[in-house]
């Protein structure tokens, strides 16, 4: 059974930083791609920013300069930097990876539950 678990949300006022952590754990064989994504309400979730397993990174031009996406390979883990917040930027922020798990027959798409990023005054 294959598990994401993201943390580091919360609230922050605007121009504030946060960063989010996001642990792959269970009988794992390999990640391709580690992202994050958010969905606000009312709206579609949406792509912030993804990593590939060689370290190729992209970004929604929403958050280009101000977001840094990395990760610990080692350590199954992705994290995302988030300075220079905004109100915009309120949602709740899902993690996903693109793995190969024991009992799966190639690579499959999984998610976290998601942490809720607030930014207000």
């Amino acid at each position: 059974q294959v598990q994401l678990v993201e943390s580091g949300g919360g609230l922050v006022q605007p121009g504030g930083s946060l960063r989010l952590s996001c642990v792959a754990s269970g009988s794992i064989f390999s990640i391709n791609v580690m992202g994050w994504y958010r969905q606000a309400p009312g709206k579609q979730r949406e792509l912030v920013a993804r990593i590939t397993s060689g370290g190729s990174t992209n970004y929604a031009d929403s958050v280009k300069g101000r977001f840094t996406i990395s990760r610990d390979n080692a350590k199954n883990t992705v994290y995302l930097q988030m300075n220079s917040l905004k109100p915009e930027d309120t949602a709740v922020y899902y993690c996903n990876a693109d793995l190969w798990s024991s009992g799966s027959y190639g690579y499959r798409q999984h998610w976290g539950q998601g942490t809720q990023v607030t930014v207000s005054s």
